[in-house]
């Protein structure tokens, strides 16, 4: 049996945070450096500690050891676990999606996310959403400073974790960003986007997905996006 290792992105895709996420970086950079953020950075698409090196640099700070950004990046997000979870929602058809296709035996879901591990997990947690992916499997914003890196870790712990190695013909990735998008086609995958964050559907098909969806509402048309063929790089460059 062909099976295809699914990788999800959260934010954007699965759920609406309600902004609150973006709360956590001029929170972290406060508690950090002493002094408040006076500058915003484009966030979406983007690691965590990606984020906070630009804004460290837009403010002039030398860089924060990984660690300690990493620690209160995941300190702030808990203390606002329950903003999240009021202010934030689960995206219409993302339930659906998700349960229909862990149903399918051909089929691993992890997720492939700008989050840190800690964060990603959490989020998924407050909205009921874990259960149906496995993290093991994942990729996170801990593990590489850009998106693209992510998805060659991903693959390696799925095979580490399911004994089976899942190729550019067998990895699929779901995104709501033309980051997420280009992540994937660097990393040779097939990309699902979902025009359901910032991004339109025009900039998503411009930065190379396969598919885009309007959202997940449609389920049947979701599995067959994610089942489809994945392009050879001749046939994408192509385009």
């Amino acid at each position: 049996m062909r099976r295809i290792l699914l990788l999800w992105d959260i934010d954007g895709t699965l759920i609406d945070d309600g902004a609150v996420g973006e709360t956590v970086y001029p929170l972290v950079f406060e508690r950090l450096t002493g002094r408040p953020a006076r500058h915003r950075v484009a966030t979406a698409g983007r690691t965590e500690l990606d984020v906070m090196d630009e804004l460290f640099a837009r403010h002039g700070v030398d860089a924060v050891e990984p660690g300690r950004v990493a620690a209160e990046l995941a300190a702030q997000l808990r203390r606002l676990a329950t903003e999240l979870r009021t202010a934030g929602r689960i995206l219409p058809g993302a339930v659906e999606a998700l349960r229909a296709l862990r149903a399918r035996p051909d089929v691993t879901q992890s997720v492939l996310t700008g989050n840190l591990r800690a964060n990603a997990a959490l989020k998924l947690r407050l909205f009921g959403l874990a259960e149906f992916v496995d993290l093991g499997a994942g990729a996170y914003g801990d593990d590489a400073r850009e998106r693209a890196a992510l998805l060659p870790v991903a693959r390696r712990r799925a095979a580490a974790v399911h004994g089976r190695h899942f190729d550019s013909g067998r990895t699929v990735l779901i995104g709501d960003t033309p980051q997420d998008v280009r992540a994937g086609v660097v990393g040779g995958s097939r990309v699902v986007a979902v025009a359901s964050g910032a991004s339109s559907a025009e900039a998503l098909r411009a930065a190379g997905a396969d598919a885009v969806l309007a959202d997940l509402r449609d389920t049947a048309a979701v599995i067959r996006a994610v089942r489809a063929p994945t392009p050879t790089p001749a046939a994408r460059s192509g385009r």
